[in-house]
C-alpha cells in the first residue's frame, strides 16, 4: 500500500504529533508499506536522513506568532507533481487545516480516501493565534468536526477522544488507535548512568516530567505541586526533560519555593539519553488536561515508573487509580497532588507495586500492536471506498474537474459555517464548553 501523510508538524520539530507520525512511518516501513510524508520546512533543519528521504518539504512561514511552529504555504507545482507521481492509495491527514485541506484536494485528484487522526484538542492551543477568545475556540472545534466529516475515516488516539468526537457530531467511522511505543527500548535505560549524567544522588527519589514546556500543559500547577513535595520530602528530586516557552516560569516557581538545588532540567532528549532519563526516575508527574492520548505516560510506565496525573482525556486510559499510580480528580488542588506524590516518595513498597503494574499496562501500547490496528482500519476504509466511488481513471476530465471545484467549495463553506456558528453561539454555551 502507498500511504501519504499530511502533517503540519514533523521532525526536527519536537512534539507529540511529530513523534506519532514518525512512529507510524517507521512501523509501516517495517510492515513493507511505502510512505510519503508531506510536511513544512522548519528552521531547525531536517530529520535524520533515514527519515528525511521519505519527506516532501513544503515552504513555510517560520516561528509563527513567536512560537516554534511553522505555517505551510500553498504547494508548489513541483511538490504537487511529486505527490501525484507517488500515486498514493490512501491519504492520512494529521491536522484539520493547512496541509489537512491539501489532503482533501489531493483526494479529489487521485480518488484516494482520506483518514484523519484527531491528535489534538485544538481549542487548547488557540493562545498561539492572535485574538484568542471563547468564540475562536468554538470556531476551531466546529472546523475540526466538519473536517472529520469530510474524511472517509477518523482515528482517535483514545476512547475519551472517540466519545468526545461523537458528542461533537462526527459521523464518519471512528477507530481508536493509540500511537505505539517501543516498550523494549524504553525499558533499556541505564539508571546509574542517567543519575550520573544529571548529578542526581543514588539514593534520591526522583520525580520526573517529560514534555513540551508550554502553557497548555498546565505546568504552573505542576511546578507548584512538585515544589510542595520537594519542600516536604528531603529525599525527593525533580528531573524535567523537554523545553519550551514555559521553562522560565517553572524555574521561577521552584526558585521562589527554595527547592531549585534539587531540580535538574535536561532539555530535549532522544535515543539512549532519553531512555537513561526515564530510568533515572522513580515516579512521573503529569498535570496536562490538553492531551488526546498521553503517550508520554505510557512511555514512562514502560520504563518502570508509576504516574501521578489529573483525570483527563488520555490519562484516564492509562493510569489506574492506586494500581499503577494515582489518577486524581481534574479539580484536585496542588496540595492534593503534592500529597499523592509524597505517599509514593515515602513508601518504597508502594512504589515497587505501582511500578510493576505500570510496566504491565505499557505493554498494551506497544507499537507492534498499534501499527497492525491502524493498518486494519486502512484496509477497511479502502475496501468501503472502492465499493462506493468509481476509480479516477474511469472518470472523465470534466468529472474530475467538478470534484476539485466541489472540494474547494466545501473547504470555504466549512470555514464560513464554523465562523458563523462561533459568532452566533450564546456566550453562556461558549463558557460552558
Amino acid at each position: 500500500m502507498k500511504i501519504c501523510f499530511f502533517t503540519n508538524t514533523f521532525l526536527p520539530h519536537v512534539g507529540g504529533v511529530a513523534k506519532s507520525v514518525t512512529t507510524f512511518l517507521e512501523d509501516y516501513r517495517r510492515l513493507r508499506q511505502r510512505v510519503m510524508v508531506v510536511a513544512p520546512q522548519f528552521s531547525e533543519g531536517a530529520a535524520p536522513e533515514r527519515i528525511e528521504r521519505s519527506v516532501e518539504r513544503i515552504e513555510a512561514l517560520q516561528n509563527f506568532n513567536g512560537s516554534d511552529f511553522s505555517v505551510s504555504l500553498p504547494l508548489s507545482t513541483e511538490s504537487t507533481d511529486r505527490i501525484l507521481a507517488f500515486k498514493p492509495d490512501l491519504l492520512h491527514a494529521h491536522h484539520p487545516f493547512l496541509l489537512g485541506d491539501t489532503a482533501l484536494r489531493v483526494s479529489a485528484v487521485t480518488g484516494a480516501p482520506v483518514i484523519f487522526t484527531h491528535h489534538t484538542l485544538y481549542e487548547q492551543y488557540t493562545h498561539y493565534v492572535p485574538f484568542d477568545s471563547p468564540r475562536l475556540k468554538e470556531f476551531v472545534i466546529e472546523l475540526s468536526t466538519r473536517f472529520a466529516n469530510r474524511c472517509h475515516g477518523v482515528i482517535a488516539p483514545s476512547e475519551s477522544i472517540a466519545e468526545l468526537l461523537a458528542q461533537r457530531g462526527v459521523t464518519t467511522p471512528i477507530r481508536v488507535v493509540p500511537t505505539g511505543i517501543d516498550t523494549k527500548s524504553l525499558a533499556s535505560g541505564n539508571r546509574a548512568r542517567g543519575r550520573r549524567q544529571w548529578k542526581l544522588p543514588a539514593d534520591a527519589v526522583v520525580i520526573g516530567h517529560l514534555g513540551r514546556l508550554a502553557p497548555e500543559k498546565n505546568l504552573t500547577f505542576l511546578a507548584q505541586a512538585v515544589a510542595r513535595t520537594l519542600k516536604r520530602e528531603k529525599k525527593a528530586w525533580l528531573l524535567v526533560v523537554g523545553d519550551g516557552p514555559s521553562r522560565e516560569d517553572i524555574q521561577k516557581i521552584l526558585a521562589d519555593q527554595g527547592v531549585s538545588e534539587r531540580v535538574r532540567f535536561a532539555g530535549k532528549l532522544t535515543g539512549t539519553a532519553l531512555h537513561d532519563a526515564y530510568a533515572a526516575m522513580d515516579t512521573f508527574a503529569f498535570a496536562s488536561q490538553s492531551e488526546t492520548q498521553g503517550m508520554v505516560l505510557a512511555e514512562a510506565m514502560a520504563a518502570g515508573n508509576s504516574v501521578v496525573a489529573l483525570d483527563a482525556t488520555g490519562a484516564r486510559e492509562i493510569v489506574r487509580e492506586k494500581k499503577n499510580g494515582r489518577l486524581l480528580p481534574a479539580t484536585a488542588t496542588t496540595t492534593e497532588f503534592a500529597r499523592a506524590l509524597s505517599e509514593i516518595v515515602r513508601d518504597p513498597g508502594l512504589r515497587e507495586r505501582y511500578n510493576l503494574a505500570a510496566v504491565a499496562q505499557a505493554a498494551n501500547f506497544d507499537r507492534k500492536v498499534t501499527s497492525v490496528k491502524a493498518m486494519d482500519f486502512y484496509r477497511e476504509v479502502l475496501a468501503s471506498h472502492r465499493r462506493d466511488v468509481p476509480r479516477v481513471e474511469e472518470q472523465s476530465l470534466w468529472e474530475r474537474t467538478k470534484e476539485r471545484i466541489a472540494v474547494e467549495g466545501q473547504l470555504v463553506s466549512d470555514k464560513v459555517g464554523a465562523a458563523v456558528k462561533a459568532i452566533t453561539a450564546p456566550l453562556s454555551s461558549l463558557a460552558a464548553s
